[in-house]
């Protein structure tokens, strides 16, 4: 790429800034100063005593200038942040912003930044990462949407409807999974805009050639666009149902085999590598444990495991969470001291190989604890128990770190995404966010 050395004026509010192509180049060919330069970063209109005007904020674009020049953002005092932000998407550098403001996500590194106190009375039961920092919180049936600044979006209201659980198809699509209300046709899914709560269409499980009310479950998303959840309806329609993402169309159904559970899982997961699905039906929502990976180009299920007939140990008791390590060949699970332990995914019915290396949360059991869940990325595991959680690295899951927060009581649910984490209390209603600060230079 040819960049010229051209020194660029911008008059800004009636304050003059001069800089050059090789500064603007760092905004990237799809920022407003991208649309003044040619492929090669030649101006479009090169004439060495024009001056660009600009009718926007002079400070914040000197803040922004300054950015593009070193990487660093400095916000005085002065300034309000979302002030700041509003401009920097108005000249579409607000990922440069984001970057700036923290580093890479790293669980080892990460730091607390602050916590947010719920809008809707009781308590929250889960929480979401947006793809872009912000998240979505269910409370009964409500969900109170936040951006990456934190800012509430106008809630949802299901309409007395008990929200099971919420997925983002991108930064401004929600898909929220709810009961079906006794004695009515509600329930089921539908897809919703973020930020202003619209109802864009709900989704339908048909079932010989009718519409059926049900009540849809977990919730995963595979690459091609699909969404799959787990459905229970009033008749034989027990299992995973399949949906277009774009169109809302119902495109497949793996129903529920005699013995099995399905319809009732409490975690659903893509696998990329293997372009199959689990399904964890787990204690206490069932009395046993019912852990598959479903091939939906075979209609079959190519691995199965339960804890039916196991002996169940005082130390071990139950499976509380379950989640695939692809790289490993493993379902990794939980038990409710947040000992972890790995199950063969080359071998059906296997065993689960326990570890106690995780038992080292000695504190004080909390008033009312919570069960412990599993969440897996970039290699990392993360394992919630009271109010607390874990970092485990490496291919022997040794236990790196701990985030801890004694505001609000045990942690119910946890998420990360848009390089955040996100910790959802059960007692206080509040959840705290978490942030790997940007690495030092």
């Amino acid at each position: 790429m040819g960049v010229q050395k051209d020194r660029i004026k911008f008059n800004v509010g009636g304050r003059v800034f001069e800089t050059t192509a090789t500064t603007l180049a760092n905004a990237g060919r799809n920022s407003y100063f991208g649309a003044l330069f040619n492929d090669n970063w030649d101006l479009l209109h090169s004439n060495n005593s024009q001056e660009f005007f600009i009718d926007r904020n002079p400070e914040c674009f000197s803040i922004l200038l300054d950015l593009l020049r070193t990487g660093d953002l400095h916000i005085p005092s002065n300034v309000p942040e979302r002030f700041l932000y509003r401009e920097a998407a108005f000249y579409g550098l607000i990922n440069h912003v984001r970057s700036a403001k923290w580093g890479p996500f790293d669980g080892n590194r990460l730091r607390y930044w602050k916590s947010v106190t719920g809008r809707a009375p009781g308590d929250g039961t889960a929480i979401r990462a947006g793809p872009d920092g912000g998240c979505a919180v269910a409370h009964g049936s409500m969900v109170h949407v936040f951006d990456w600044m934190l800012e509430e979006h106008p809630p949802i209201n299901l309409d007395y409807q008990r929200v099971n659980d919420i997925g983002w198809v991108n930064t401004d699509s929600v898909v929220i999974s709810t009961c079906e209300r006794l004695g009515t046709a509600d329930g089921g899914m539908g897809l919703f805009t973020a930020s202003t709560g619209e109802l864009r269409y709900k989704f339908n499980v048909v079932h010989g050639n009718q519409a059926k009310s049900f009540t849809a479950g977990a919730l995963s998303f595979s690459p091609d666009y699909k969404i799959f959840s787990s459905c229970k309806g009033r008749s034989n329609e027990y299992g995973i149902g399949v949906w277009d993402q774009v169109t809302g169309k119902q495109i497949d159904f793996f129903y529920e085999s005699p013995g099995w559970s399905l319809g009732d899982a409490d975690k659903l997961q893509w696998l990329n590598g293997r372009n199959c699905l689990l399904v964890a039906t787990l204690f206490p929502r069932k009395d046993n444990c019912y852990i598959s990976v479903l091939d939906f180009r075979q209609k079959r299920m190519v691995w199965s495991w339960s804890d039916i007939g196991a002996l169940v140990t005082v130390d071990e008791k139950r499976v509380r969470d379950a989640i695939a390590m692809e790289e490993t060949n493993s379902i990794c699970v939980v038990n409710e001291y947040e000992d972890l332990g790995f199950i063969d995914l080359r071998m059906s019915g296997g065993v689960v190989r326990w570890s106690s290396r995780s038992r080292l949360n000695t504190g004080k059991m909390l008033d009312e604890p919570c069960y412990p869940k599993l969440a897996l990325h970039e290699g990392q595991l993360f394992s919630s128990m009271n109010d607390c959680i874990s970092v485990f690295c490496g291919p022997d899951c040794v236990l790196t770190s701990r985030l801890r927060r004694s505001y609000g009581g045990s942690i119910c649910d946890f998420s990360i995404g848009g390089d955040r984490l996100f910790a959802l209390h059960g007692e206080e209603n509040v959840f705290d966010i978490w942030e790997t600060p940007p690495p030092i230079l």
